[in-house]
Formats: structure tokens, C-alpha cells, sequence
């Protein structure tokens, strides 16, 4: 069994929904799972719609008929026939997010996102598996629902393994092409879950260890793991092979290409992970697995924008100790706040956050209450794993670094 997972950016139109028919005719589809995100900036349009429905419900029908017309677009390409079933299929998705926000009684922003948001991936998977019916490849089309079961830490949740194993071993045709969404679970109610932005690599992950498969392929738009995210540097090489421990370290510091979860149920199993360019499916590409490092040994740079820099010292200049950072902690956690970098002294305290949640201003009023607080905000925290001199000089070279800390491999700044 392999499993194959497709982002947003490789079906964001109608072309890209047929390149996905051509790596599959190109790699075979017989015991394949495929994993498929929403379409193009969907999710973005669907949380659009949500914040519609809680700050201006006068927005909510044109930002769903934006939705509407862009799927609508879409279907008329694939389908030239509109009076195709599924054009009929997709109404009623959209009527049911209508009817859902119609009746909920919830105040909840995160329990009502997950709801709606969610939609956008079972809309791509309808079209995409209609549209391989269509064209004579027979699938089973699959709700991700029934088979990925959670908490209900809405947002943020934790797979219950257990359930989720029996659902998935239990469930699915092996000898076909099965179609499920990425990003979706449900919990112990059958109410949406999600698994966080770009959870769908970590969804290709999960069905990956429950069905023991043989490897997962994440198709991109770029030829691989490259050693810097091209919208931010020039100069970038492609990494042929990546030790799983490596990968890892990359995603935890923010390497964009692999979901950070993902990596540790393919270790466990010593499932191999192929990253390769949806346009030549023919090329290597980068293979994640068993093994030392990277190949070729090079910097990698790793940028996370818009984060978050606190320099926190006592109020009376006593030490911050165990008591003292066992307590921000806590408020970061209790916050949602993501954090990325940490440095201490005796008498302060320096954090790197991710404010994904939104909810800085009311940890701030906290925080100013219990010590003296400078913060930075729209910084840019870089992280080079495997630096040199000149990797650094290139960094540094006319920015303001805030805070530097360095270890044998890794070297991290956070630079206005």
C-alpha cells in the first residue's frame, strides 16, 4: 500500500486536478491511498467564512458564494456536462455549511471553524474522485471522519491511535484507489475535528502507519526538500536524502516542506518518505528514512515571520528559576502560544513565540502584572542547521539581531 498526499497548490484549478490523473498514470494507482487537501486557497476562504459569521454576518453570503463560484469554475472545466451528479453533490455541501451555521448555537470560535472549515477539503475530494470515475478509474471515495478519531481539543486535537488503527484496518479496500481528505478527524460525537494548518501531511502519516504501507509521497511544486524556502532565498539546492532524525530537527525549527508531526509515525515504522515535484514525477526527488544526516551536507535555512520576542526580568531582580519559568510556561500553554526559541539568565527570561491563536494582547496584561516586559513583535526568527561562517554573514548582513544562540549544529537569530 502507498500513500500519496496532494496539497492545495497541485489541484488549484481544474489543470491541476488532470496533472494529478497524469502522475497516476505515470506512477500506477492500483494500492494507493490518495490524501488530498483543499483546493487552491480554499481553507483561507473558508475561514473567511467563519469570521464572517462571528464579525459581520452581513459578509457571510458573498464570502460563501465566493467559495461557490470558485469550485463552480472548476466543475464546468472538468465536467462540460452540468447536469453531472456532481454539481448536485457540491450544492449540498455548501447547503450543509449553510444549515450549519444557520442552526449552531455555539459561541465557540474554534469548535464552529472546525465545522465549516473542513469543507473545503470534502469538496476537492468529490470533484477529484468523481472526476477519475469519469474518466475510468475506478476509486472508493472515503470520509476521513470515519477513520481518524480524536480528542476534541478543537484546532489543536490529539489522535486517539487506538481507534483510529481499528477504523483504518478495519475500513478500507486495500486493492483499490481509495480518495480521503487530509487535515479532518472527528471526536467521540462525530462532530469535525482538525489537525492544525498543513495537517494533511500528518493525515498521509497516520493512514501510512495504521496501513503499514510501503511509503508515502508528498507531491509538490517544488523538485524536493531544498536547503531554503525559495520565496525567501536565492540561492537553494535540493537535499537528495534526509536521515529521519534530520528531517525531524528541520521541521521542528520550521522547515515549511514537512508538517512537524508527520515524521514520527513513519520512524516508528521506518516508513520511507518521498517529497517530488507533481510537474516531473519521474524525478528522484528527496527520500526521508533510515540513515545519517543530509545529502549533500549543506546549510539549511529555515525563516519563521511574524513571531513574537519577550524579554521578561523580575520585578525585584531576584533570580528566575524553576518556580518562575515553570509559571510562563504554563501561561504560553494556557495562551495557545507556539514557542520557538528560549534563553535565560539569572535575573531574565527571553522567549521566541508564535502568536497562531491570536491571543498576545491578553497574555501581555498578564505578564506585565509579574515582571518587567520588552516586546518585539513582527520579528523573524532564522535558524541555519549545519552553519558555517559565511551562512551567518549572510544572515546577519544588514539586519538588527535581537538575540543569537547558538549550539554545535544549530545556530538561531531573531532579527527585526
Amino acid at each position: 500500500m502507498r500513500v500519496f498526499k496532494f496539497g492545495g497548490a497541485s489541484v488549484k484549478d481544474a489543470e491541476g486536478v488532470q496533472n494529478v490523473l497524469k502522475v497516476l498514470e505515470a506512477t500506477g494507482h492500483e494500492n494507493t491511498l490518495l490524501v488530498v487537501s483543499a483546493m487552491g486557497k480554499t481553507t483561507n476562504a473558508m475561514e473567511a467564512v467563519v469570521n464572517a459569521y462571528f464579525e459581520d454576518k452581513a459578509a457571510l453570503p458573498s464570502a460563501i458564494q465566493e467559495i461557490v463560484q470558485f469550485h463552480h469554475a472548476i466543475l464546468t472545466d472538468l465536467f462540460p456536462n452540468d447536469k453531472h451528479p456532481i454539481f448536485g453533490t457540491i450544492r449540498s455541501l455548501i447547503e450543509e455549511v449553510q444549515g450549519f451555521l444557520a442552526w449552531n448555537k455555539s459561541p465557540k470560535y474554534n469548535f464552529v471553524y472546525d465545522q465549516v472549515v473542513g469543507y473545503g477539503e470534502m469538496i476537492s475530494t468529490k470533484i477529484i474522485s468523481a472526476y477519475f470515475n469519469e474518466v475510468g478509474i475506478e476509486n472508493n471515495w472515503l470520509d476521513v471522519r470515519d477513520f481518524i478519531k480524536t480528542d476534541s481539543s478543537y484546532r489543536d486535537v490529539s489522535v486517539n491511535w487506538e481507534k483510529t488503527q481499528q477504523h483504518i484496518g478495519n475500513g478500507i479496500d486495500r486493492s483499490k484507489l481509495n480518495v480521503t481528505q487530509g487535515f479532518l478527524g472527528s471526536d467521540d460525537n462525530n462532530f469535525t475535528t482538525t489537525l492544525g494548518r498543513e495537517g494533511s501531511d500528518y493525515t498521509a502519516a497516520i493512514f501510512a502507519y495504521c496501513l503499514n504501507a510501503s511509503s508515502v509521497t508528498i507531491w509538490k511544486d517544488v523538485p524536493g526538500v531544498l536547503n531554503a524556502d525559495p520565496r525567501y532565498f536565492e540561492e537553494t539546492r535540493l537535499l537528495h536524502k534526509i536521515s529521519y532524525r534530520e528531517a525531524i530537527e528541520l521541521a521542528f525549527y520550521g522547515a515549511s516542506v514537512i508538517h512537524p508531526k508527520t515524521l514520527q509515525p513513519l520512524q516508528r515504522k521506518e516508513i520511507a518518505l518521498h517529497v517530488k515535484s507533481f510537474l516531473n514525477p519521474k524525478d528522484p526527488g528527496t527520500t526521508v528514512g533510515k540513515g545519517i544526516g543530509i545529502e549533500p551536507h549543506v546549510p539549511c535555512f529555515i525563516v519563521k515571520k511574524n513571531q513574537v520576542l519577550m524579554k521578561l526580568s523580575s520585578l525585584d531582580f531576584s533570580f528566575i528559576v524553576e518556580n518562575s519559568i515553570s509559571e510562563l510556561f504554563m501561561l504560553f500553554h494556557d495562551h495557545k502560544m507556539k514557542v520557538d526559541l528560549i534563553q535565560n539568565s539569572a535575573i531574565s527570561f527571553s522567549v521566541c513565540v508564535d502568536n497562531r491563536f491570536g491571543r498576545l494582547e491578553e497574555l501581555l496584561d498578564l505578564l506585565k502584572s509579574r515582571f518587567k516586559l520588552v516586546c518585539h513583535e513582527g520579528v523573524s526568527l532564522y535558524t541555519i542547521r549545519h552553519f558555517n561562517e559565511e551562512a551567518v554573514a549572510t544572515l546577519q548582513n544588514g539586519r538588527e539581531v535581537l538575540l543569537e544562540q547558538r549550539s554545535h549544529e544549530t545556530l538561531q537569530l531573531v532579527v527585526k
